[in-house]
């Protein structure tokens, strides 16, 4: 129920692009060569995999760092203050997330909350500095079992370092997407359009930001498909933290029920309720996660 995993993906894959494109225009446009990536002899591949895995892993590491602050602006999270909840439903957010993170062991994360349909999410770079925001919607529309079934959701997320492991993922899907996308450029251009300079043509350069974003486009979906198979880990998480799967089964079919307003840009990945199934979609159907936690499909990490 928490679009968590959109938050990386989405934020990761504009950041990629960006540098991307800046460090190839200022390549261009000021004669800079990167390291030094192209010799008379062709590319120096050793150096060049150096540079794509620091472009590569950039945007991913950049986006976590990111992602809790711009989580807050993009869905006008308001934090509460765990010593003096402003009314009841923050002093109930509050105590239920103190509860099941003690039960699993994790640091106090910070508890937000924020006006919108039923929804809810979970970012922040590290264990210890993990947000759980839930939405007004979720609260007024689901009973108390459905609500912290939602939150132990989230909660298995940050225990289970999903934001630190789809980093990784995603950081050496772009070191591949940068590495092949300039080395297909390189043939382009010396290959195919027979350019003979010591220097990289254009064909080099506009093949490289083509791909850049074509390839970028098929990382995602391999880490989209990832973070469809943490979802049903989460949702076995929030069934051992329930101390049963059908609080988490009756969260899931009523969200299947409800209209739910898409996360902004990169929160898409980081919440509870998924998205239509497709190659880009972070979260499985309803149904199948249903299934999944009525057979014990996935054991809790």
């Amino acid at each position: 129920m928490i679009k968590r995993i959109s938050l990386l993906i989405l934020a990761n894959l504009a950041v990629f692009i960006m540098l991307s494109v800046v460090l190839t225009l200022v390549q261009v446009l000021f004669g800079v060569q990167f390291g030094g990536m192209a010799g008379p002899g062709g590319l120096k591949l050793s150096t060049l995999f150096v540079y794509s895995m620091v472009v590569g892993f950039a945007g991913s590491i950049i986006s976590l760092l990111l992602s809790k602050s711009m989580a807050k602006m993009s869905m006008g999270v308001r934090t509460i203050d765990p010593q003096a909840p402003s009314d009841r439903a923050e002093a109930y957010l509050v105590d239920v997330v103190r509860r099941q993170s003690q039960a699993v062991g994790l640091p106090m994360p910070e508890v937000g909350i924020y006006d919108g349909s039923p929804n809810a999410f979970a970012t922040g770079a590290s264990q210890s500095s993990s947000l759980v925001a839930v939405s007004t919607g979720l609260l007024a529309t689901m009973s108390p079992d459905e609500v912290e079934a939602v939150i132990a959701h989230e909660i298995s997320h940050v225990k289970n370092g999903d934001m630190v492991t789809m980093t990784l993922l995603q950081g050496v899907m772009n070191t591949f997407v940068v590495f092949f996308s300039r080395v297909i450029g390189w043939v382009v251009d010396r290959q195919i359009l027979r350019n003979e300079d010591d220097r990289p043509g254009a064909g080099y350069y506009i093949t490289s930001m083509v791909l850049d974003i074509a390839l970028g486009l098929l990382a995602s979906m391999v880490v989209a498909y990832f973070s469809r198979w943490r979802e049903f880990h989460a949702d076995a998480g929030a069934a051992r933290i329930m101390g049963g799967a059908n609080p988490m089964i009756d969260a899931l079919r009523r969200l299947g029920g409800l209209e739910t307003e898409e996360l902004a840009g990169s929160l898409k990945g980081f919440g509870i309720a998924g998205g239509p199934a497709s190659l880009f979609a972070s979260h499985p159907s309803i149904e199948d996660r249903i299934e999944a936690l009525k057979t014990n499909r996935y054991s809790a990490d």
